[in-house]
């Protein structure tokens, strides 16, 4: 009964990882030729570089069930290296990019990538569903000559009224198939047959007269490819070329890898499970290696596609080599029904996608959580929006680490006691380091302190060269006015960066014994 059981439960799930693989090929296909006009290489190169990407990644992941390909981050980035310098270029510096990630997971550097704040992670969230929905509205513009200062140049224009007004009412019926066919039958990923429904439905309108826009329109070709050909970049080895390309492959490789983790840490929450962060950058650092020497445009995670493929059942790596094989076999074999698909149809499907990802319980946070996390996820969701989602998680971390040493500053005290022999004593209760010096420095009356004064560090710990510069800047204005001071309780590395540390500490026999972080020692 149990093994009956376990065979049952085996062929459903790889019926759902090969359903939900099929659903996110075809979603693939879009994003991959959009992602080539942005960094000006042929749709054929982005789209194979998602066949040999997802496949690599899929196969070495350490987080099974998210989808890598060819991603928006990494063509911004490598758009200018191409325009100055050609795809050879481009090619070793992915080859580049693909070892520094893999240098990144075998010295075990991407488990601090999990000290990211998850403030941080609500404000990448909703920052990449907002770029996503924008992203999408350029599937409504045309390409159209227009005359500028008399010469002819061709530009991207809003399709007309009555055709956009067409084209959303599809977007809607896509995404009311999406949220209605799952309460029919689970059997079949819902974005799947939205997709199918919407081709059939585009073919029988164009038979009839009325044309709606598809991959082919979109793309300004017809989308037909072979498998990728092993290709050694043709590039002279030297220490101009490595200046070259060596910023843009340690940029790029940050950037997809921070993409990466995030994904990963994204599907943990909502599979309830945990994927292995350093073999991930292994495995996304062996794909861009294998994706340069076949003449690829380099790739990494993709948040939204993954949240596709686990919405859709995918759980296993096979989700992933499906999709992977899935795009190739429709690009060498299924290209009459990839070019008919219509945009709408994609387009309904990236909305759900975006209704999904986007966080929308931190519209009602309010005064549930402090102002500083709320803060911090403003910020990182405007500047994933302007900037780019590198440069937001960064800027993000710092600003959580600063509002975290601010408050831990602030949280600093002393318990003041006068003895009967005529002594006070000062016991600091808190972290000393260099967020709450300042603080440190105002707990002291001075000028109306007695002739003896001690110190007592039992419940505090000193951080860093910071703290040692205030203890002795306070050491220093008691001798001034001509009182004695004692500390207490105070480790040996502390004892030795302060000065006249003889005449001024007492050893006790429970003095601690941990290490201050200065350079010093």
């Amino acid at each position: 009964m149990v093994k009956r059981m376990k065979e049952s439960f085996n062929r459903q799930m790889v019926k759902d990882d090969v359903l939900s693989g099929l659903t996110v090929a075809l979603a693939l296909i879009p994003e991959s030729v959009a992602f080539a006009f942005v960094a000006g290489v042929s749709p054929i190169i982005s789209l194979q570089t998602a066949v040999i990407i997802g496949l690599i990644a899929a196969t070495f992941t350490g987080r099974p069930g998210m989808i890598s390909s060819s991603t928006a981050a990494l063509s911004v980035i490598f758009a200018s290296l191409i325009s100055q310098h050609g795809l050879e270029y481009l090619f070793a510096t992915v080859v580049l990019m693909g070892i520094i990630q893999v240098l990144i997971g075998v010295f075990k550097l991407g488990k601090y990538a999990r000290m990211i704040p998850y403030p941080v992670m609500l404000g990448f969230l909703n920052g990449l569903s907002i770029v996503m929905f924008l992203a999408q509205w350029e599937q409504f513009k045309i390409k159209k000559t227009v005359m500028v200062d008399g010469v002819q140049t061709i530009q991207k224009v809003w399709m007309s009224t009555p055709n956009m007004v067409i084209m959303l009412l599809f977007v809607v019926f896509t995404m009311a198939m999406i949220h209605f066919v799952p309460k029919l039958t689970k059997a079949v990923p819902a974005s799947l047959v939205a997709i199918v429904i919407m081709t059939v439905i585009a073919v029988l309108l164009d038979k009839n007269g009325y044309h709606l826009r598809n991959v082919q329109d979109f793309a300004g070709m017809e989308l037909k490819g072979g498998l990728p050909k092993f290709h050694i970049p043709q590039v002279k080895i030297s220490l101009d070329m490595l200046k070259i390309i060596f910023p843009y492959a340690l940029i790029g490789g940050l950037a997809g890898l921070t993409e990466a983790v995030l994904t990963l840490r994204v599907i943990d929450e909502m599979t309830d499970t945990r994927g292995h962060t350093n073999k991930e950058c292994i495995a996304q650092g062996l794909a861009n290696t294998v994706n340069g020497f076949f003449g690829g445009m380099g790739g990494d995670a993709m948040i939204g596609q993954s949240i596709i493929n686990i919405k859709s059942g995918g759980r296993t790596r096979l989700s992933g080599l499906v999709a992977a094989s899935g795009l190739m076999m429709f690009i060498m074999f299924g290209s009459g029904f990839v070019n008919v698909i219509p945009l709408a149809s994609l387009v309904g499907v990236m909305f759900m996608v975006v209704v999904g990802t986007f966080k929308w319980e931190s519209l009602k946070y309010g005064k549930k959580i402090p102002k500083e996390d709320i803060v911090v996820v403003v910020a990182v969701t405007l500047i994933t929006v302007l900037v780019d989602l590198a440069t937001a998680v960064i800027i993000g971390v710092i600003l959580s680490a600063l509002i975290f040493a601010w408050q831990k500053g602030k949280a600093i005290q002393v318990n003041k006691i006068n003895s009967h022999c005529g002594s006070k004593v000062y016991e600091v209760d808190g972290p000393l380091f260099f967020g709450s010096v300042l603080e440190f420095r105002d707990l002291f009356d001075i000028k109306d302190d007695p002739e003896n004064i001690i110190i007592d560090f039992k419940n505090s710990r000193v951080m860093d060269h910071s703290a040692i510069e205030a203890i002795n800047s306070i050491t220093e204005k008691y001798f001034n006015e001509g009182k004695k001071i004692i500390l207490r309780h105070l480790s040996k590395d502390c004892q030795m960066l302060l000065k006249n540390a003889e005449s001024i500490i007492q050893v006790n026999i429970e003095d601690p014994n941990y290490h201050v972080a200065d350079d010093l020692l």
